[in-house]
């Protein structure tokens, strides 16, 4: 015997709705985007929203988790496909420069401009958390070029991994603020032009 499901079933397309969440996050920030924003970019009901995604910070939850594994895949990329730290790191900045301008979709980077004034310590902290992740993806994979000799064996991999981020975070907002894709992908030649080559280490005296 077949039973019917329960309930009405939804009227909406849920990756579509995800979708625009994504994007109202990303252009709003996390605390200064209401669920009234939300629904109206989703063109969902409040009660269609908490139904299918729960409240609104299971809803970003879910939106970062998206987020990272298709306009914030880029680094993953670049750190699976590249030999060396140095080639990482330097397709990753190039790669931003591209995605944080791209008029297809808000500026710079969710993870960075979601967090500005987020008074949410639960939101604050996961987002902390996937930014630190992505300093120790950087120190480590440096530390291995220093140990393989690709790099000085004095070399802070730690200092040089905060440089990258840095500059990162930092073309992020420059993007926001109307950066162009050909002057970031200029600020991340400049920044590869610091990386150390065989004279002196970087970050230890």
């Amino acid at each position: 015997m077949t039973t019917k499901p329960r309930g009405r079933p939804r009227s909406f397309d849920r990756l579509t709705a995800l979708e625009q969440a994504t994007m109202a996050f990303w252009e709003h920030g996390y605390e200064t985007t209401s669920v009234s924003d939300l629904t109206r970019a989703m063109g969902i009901s409040a009660p269609s929203l908490y139904a299918a995604f729960g409240d609104k910070k299971a809803l970003f939850e879910e939106v970062v988790e998206a987020y990272a594994v298709s306009y914030g895949a880029y680094g993953g990329r670049a750190f699976a496909q590249e030999p060396t730290a140095r080639g990482a790191l330097g397709r990753m900045l190039r790669e931003a420069a591209e995605v944080f301008t791209d008029p297809s979709h808000p500026r710079g980077c969710l993870m960075i401009s979601a967090a500005t004034n987020c008074s949410t310590p639960e939101v604050e902290e996961a987002l902390r958390a996937r930014r630190n992740d992505n300093l120790a993806s950087f120190e480590a994979r440096i530390q291995r070029d220093v140990d393989a000799g690709e790099l000085p064996a004095g070399t802070d991999a730690g200092a040089l991994a905060r440089l990258y981020g840095a500059v990162l975070q930092g073309m992020s907002q420059q993007a926001r603020d109307g950066a162009t894709r050909t002057e970031l992908e200029a600020v991340a030649e400049a920044a590869m032009s610091a990386w150390p080559s065989s004279g002196p280490a970087v970050g230890r005296s």
